[in-house]
C-alpha cells in the first residue's frame, strides 16, 4: 500500500490472478464450444461445456481457499457463465438440431431460433437473481435450476444423440424433441424450484460410507459411456428439483393441517 500526506494508506490497484484465471479459462471454454458448433463438431462443443463446468467450479473454491474472493471475481464469474452456460449452449442447441425445425413450411422455423433465445434469456435472468439475491438465500439450495447443470442436461443430450443415438433415435429424428429440451431447462432456471445445492457440501471433513461405492461405480460409469451417463445424472438432478419441491409443499400442507386439528 502507498503513503498518502494525511497517513493513511491507499490499497493497491488490481485483481486476484488465481481464480480470475480458472473463470477465464471456463469462459475460454464455452467460447470453444460456439465456435465448435458452428463448425459441427457438436461432440467437442459438448464435451467444452463441461470442461466449462469443472473451471466454474473450481475458481470459487481456489478463492475461498487463498482468501481471494473480491466483487472483480463475483462479477467476472457471472459474465463467464452467461456465455459458457448461457449463449453456448443455446448456440450450439441451435447449429445442431433447432435451426432444422421445419413443419408444414418455414413458419415452425421460428420455433427453433426462439427455443434457444428463451434458454438464453432464462440463463441470464437466473444469473442476475442469483447475484441480487445471494446474500439473504439459504446456501443448501438453489432457487431454479443452475446454469451449468442446465447447460450439463443440453450438452450431455447433444454428446449422448451424437455418440450413438438415443433410444435409436439420430440427430435428425430429434429436431422436435430439442426445442422441448431447451425450453424447459430455460423455464426451471427462472422456476422457484428448489435444488440441493452442492456447494454447501460437505460439511465436515467425513461423510457415510455409501458415497465411496456409489463414487466409484459413477467413476467407472463414465469411463464406459461418459455421454449416456452423464445424461443420466444431470437428468436425474433436474428431475430431484420438482420432487423436493412438491414434497416440500406436501410436508407443510400436512404440518398446516395438524396445528388446525382441534385438540381432543
Amino acid at each position: 500500500m502507498d503513503d498518502q500526506p494525511n497517513g493513511t494508506r491507499k490499497p493497491r490497484r488490481g485483481i486476484y490472478l488465481l481464480p480470475n484465471l480458472f473463470t477465464t479459462g471456463a469462459m475460454f471454454a464455452g467460447f470453444y464450444a460456439i465456435v465448435a458448433g458452428i463448425g459441427g463438431n457438436f461432440t467437442h462443443a459438448a464435451i467444452a461445456v463441461f470442461v466449462a463446468a469443472i473451471l466454474d467450479g473450481l475458481d470459487g473454491r481456489v478463492a475461498r481457499l487463498t482468501g481471494t474472493q473480491s466483487e472483480f471475481g463475483v462479477q467476472y464469474d457471472s459474465l463467464s457463465d452467461l456465455v459458457s452456460f448461457g449463449l453456448a449452449p443455446a448456440l450450439v442447441l441451435y447449429t445442431w438440431s433447432l435451426s432444422a425445425l421445419k413443419l408444414y413450411g418455414s413458419g415452425w422455423g421460428k420455433v427453433g431460433w426462439m427455443g434457444a433465445f428463451i434458454y438464453a434469456a432464462c440463463a441470464a435472468l437466473r444469473l442476475a437473481r442469483f447475484n441480487t439475491q445471494v446474500a439473504v438465500i439459504d446456501k443448501r439450495y438453489f432457487q431454479g435450476l443452475a446454469s451449468p447443470a442446465a447447460a450439463g442436461l443440453c450438452m450431455s443430450f447433444v454428446w449422448s444423440v451424437e455418440e450413438g443415438g438415443l433410444f435409436g433415435l439420430n440427430a435428425g429424428d430429434m429436431d422436435f424433441v430439442t426445442p422441448v429440451v431447451a425450453i424447459v431447462a430455460g423455464l426451471l432456471m427462472v422456476s422457484r424450484v428448489r435444488y440441493f445445492s452442492f456447494k454447501a457440501w460437505p460439511r465436515s471433513d467425513r461423510v457415510p460410507f455409501i458415497w465411496i461405492p456409489a463414487a466409484m461405480l459413477v467413476l467407472v460409469g463414465l469411463a464406459l459411456d461418459p455421454p449416456h451417463v452423464l445424461l443420466a445424472i444431470t437428468a436425474l438432478y433436474v428431475l430431484s428439483g420438482p420432487v423436493m419441491t412438491l414434497w416440500g409443499l406436501r410436508r407443510k400442507r400436512d404440518e398446516r393441517a395438524q396445528r388446525a386439528r382441534p385438540v381432543e
